[in-house]
């Protein structure tokens, strides 16, 4: 059974494979289907320079439309996520880059949509995991625990204190 945490495959600058949740895609200066911090996607990804739109389809598939097709699409190149039978052992190197490593296993690639991947929805974010109000009150409690304890301890050195005077 593998997860279905849905991970971008890239290119880091030295050639080697990484893996990044960041989904900010933007055009390069030569073309390329980058990351926000610059890193080519991969498969690579080459937008056209008389590409007037690009569009994300939620299985992945990039289709441009040119000057010379306005009417026509053109699909361009097709995004594939990689998933990994453990996620939590991929390597962090910072700023939202992983490397693989045993521990992870290997990266089994599919197109979105495909085995359980999820799908692509361009021009969205990623809702966070945390419910804000939970997480707060959670924090609440801890605190109020913390504070129980500390009177509890506080309390405690009191008494053995007062023992000690007695004995005396």
């Amino acid at each position: 059974q593998t997860c279905a945490l849905p991970i971008f495959q890239v290119t880091l600058p030295n050639a080697t494979t990484a893996y990044t949740r960041d989904g900010s895609f933007v055009v390069d200066g030569e073309g390329h289907l980058v990351t926000t911090s610059g890193l080519r996607l991969d498969p690579d990804i080459t937008i056209p320079a008389d590409a007037l739109e690009t569009t994300i389809g939620k299985d992945g598939q990039v289709f441009v439309t040119t000057a010379a097709a306005p009417e026509t699409p053109t699909l361009v190149g097709q995004i594939q996520l990689a998933r990994f039978i453990n996620p939590s052992g991929l390597d962090s190197e910072g700023g939202n880059i992983f490397i693989k490593t045993p521990a992870s296993g290997e990266p089994i690639n599919d197109n979105p949509g495909n085995n359980g991947v999820g799908y692509l929805i361009q021009n969205f974010l990623e809702r966070s995991n945390v419910e804000v109000v939970n997480e707060l009150v959670a924090l609440i409690v801890a605190q109020r625990a913390y504070e129980v304890n500390s009177k509890a301890i506080r309390t405690s050195d009191e008494m053995l204190s007062q023992v000690n005077s007695i004995v005396r």
